[in-house]
């Protein structure tokens, strides 16, 4: 077995119709690919197998919101501003980069961790333009959202999303009403995101429209802890890098312990991850989850462990698991006034003097205009402190209200919840997987895709040994009868018998079933197993409860 690299993935996957650039006969549009027949039906598969694991096994919501978001709800997120990259051009030819890439290529392992190391490094390095040799300019950053206008005339300046999460966090209020109000709760959400990536490359691997799965898990600040469908999870043996640079294997739990992995949440997270990739046919031994030092943390998060898996290319990011703590309500409070809070019943109410800001409608008309009653609804919403208040960038002056002091019993506090956020990059795990699956037989030097049945394109293939003398016509029925029983089939009929097991190997179906002239004398047929090649006898009434169990097999084997 001669296991094959990304050129290989690639020349397959576009003669296959698995994946291929967009646009072609325009001369294309980087960052931008096609899924074929077989690579879409493959994608599809792998969604839902996450699906089954997040939605149907750990309980969570699954939802679908809008691909444009209006740039309020990004300036509450911070995108607008902090969703960056590095970018220097070339002083000669004007043709631009990643920073940070371009370092990667003579150093696999470089991670960004300041700005000033980023430029040194470019200097030592003596990195100059790809195309013409010409020096680079200084990196400055560069904001990655694509914008349009929503409307007529000058239009709403709207943004395609960055990620699925703005859509999750902004209907907070409706999911806690959907979960009864009970803490934790998962809310999951699988759909198209965007960037303006400043180099795109590597086919899937770096797209500016890719697929993506979100899970938002929320919790109440003081209970940090999923209750989730596996039990066994924190015996779970996992490789970790810590940005203290350790380079461990360790069981989950030991790693809450000794404190490498700060929130049990976190850890179940990552776990659960390890085992999606695994149940899909991610090879486990190329599987690791790195820790980010605190300079390349998002703007959101305190904690954040990748998953990267191993591929020709190196290393790649196909994960995140983000402690987004409560930094996406508290903006959106901030920013809208909408009261994205829970309510904790207190075990003894309390007597207490309350003060409360009381907003002047005038003042307040004149600061923020048509807003001004979400600024005051914002405004009477919070707890008097010294604080300077803010509302969407502006900040409240004092003679915009007024403090009133009255008795008050108090049976709830307030409080913001708490988010770890598990994100799936779909295009890169399909792309490490057709490379950890594709092989050559060394006795023939076939190509063949080992995938697992329940991601191959098609479940079983079925071939008439001959396309006459009645065995194409029986060959059909048994085609419909599969297909009658869910089934996804692929049916095949010219060349060589041996020609077609070598097609269906290559797109990955697991099963062939072979209609011969036994098959018309006493109902049997032959099925194919696609990695030993083995064959065996039975009757094609068998055949559908036979195909159920193996391929139920390897869904629920998590």
């Amino acid at each position: 077995m001669i296991e094959m690299q990304y050129q290989d993935v690639v020349e397959l996957a576009k003669r296959r119709g698995i994946f291929w650039p967009s646009f072609e006969i325009y001369n294309g549009l980087s960052g931008f690919y096609d899924y074929g027949p077989v690579g879409a039906l493959i994608k599809d598969n792998i969604i839902n197998t996450w699906k089954y694991i997040f939605v149907e096994l750990e309980q969570m919501a699954l939802i679908d919101s809008p691909n444009i978001n209006p740039e309020e709800v990004l300036d509450a997120s911070g995108h607008t501003k902090v969703f960056t990259d590095y970018i220097t051009y070339c002083e000669r030819c004007g043709e631009a980069y990643r920073a940070d890439e371009l370092i990667k290529k003579k150093m696999p392992d470089y991670e960004f961790t300041t700005y000033d190391d980023m430029v040194k490094k470019i200097e030592e390095l003596g990195i100059k333009c790809e195309k013409c040799g010409g020096n680079l300019s200084r990196p400055e950053k560069f904001n990655l959202m694509l914008s349009t206008k929503i409307g007529p005339g000058k239009g709403k300046t709207s943004y395609l999303r960055p990620e699925t999460a703005q859509g999750i966090f902004i209907n907070f209020l409706p999911y806690l009403r959907y979960f009864r109000e009970k803490l934790p709760f998962g809310v999951v959400q699988v759909g198209k995101g965007f960037r303006n990536e400043i180099s795109p490359r590597q086919s899937l691997l770096r797209l500016r429209e890719f697929n993506m799965a979100e899970a938002e898990v929320f919790f109440d600040p003081e209970y940090l802890e999923w209750k989730g469908f596996f039990q066994d999870m924190m015996d779970q043996r996992v490789r970790l890098l810590t940005n203290r640079g350790e380079d461990v294997e360790l069981r989950l739990g030991d790693a809450l312990k000794k404190g490498i992995i700060k929130q049990q949440p976190i850890a179940y997270f990552i776990g659960l991850t390890f085992r999606f990739l695994k149940n899909i046919g991610i090879d486990t031994e190329r599987i690791r989850f790195r820790q980010h030092h605190p300079e390349e943390l998002a703007h959101y998060s305190k904690d954040c462990w990748d998953c990267e898996v191993e591929t020709s290319n190196g290393w790649i990011e196909v994960t995140g698991i983000a402690d987004r703590n409560q930094y996406d309500l508290k903006q959106h409070i901030e920013h809208s006034g909408a009261d994205l809070y829970i309510l904790k019943k207190l075990e003894t109410p309390k007597n207490i003097k309350v003060k409360r800001f009381k907003g002047n409608e005038e003042k307040l008309k004149s600061i923020f205009g048509n807003e001004w009653e979400r600024a005051k609804k914002y405004l009477e919403s919070l707890e008097v402190t010294n604080n300077q208040i803010i509302f969407q960038g502006k900040r409240i002056p004092e003679d915009a209200y007024s403090i009133i002091e009255y008795d008050e019993k108090e049976e709830y506090t307030k409080e913001i919840p708490w988010v770890i956020e598990p994100s799936f990059g779909i295009d890169r795990i399909l792309l490490s997987l057709l490379e950890h699956s594709l092989y050559t037989r060394e006795n023939t030097g076939y190509k063949v895709l080992r995938l697992k049945p329940h991601i191959s394109p098609y479940k079983v293939a079925v071939f008439p040994l001959m396309p006459k003398d009645g065995l194409d016509k029986e060959a059909r029925d048994i085609e419909r009868i599969l297909r009658t029983e869910n089934f996804n089939v692929y049916y095949d009929e010219s060349g060589s018998i041996g020609k077609r097991y070598a097609r269906a190997d290559e797109i990955g179906i697991p099963y062939c079933v072979t209609i011969d002239y036994q098959t018309l004398k006493d109902g049997t047929v032959t099925l194919r197993e696609r990695d030993t090649t083995q064959q065996e006898r039975l009757g094609k009434d068998e055949l559908p409860e036979k195909l159920r169990r193996l391929i139920l097999k390897c869904l629920t084997s998590i």
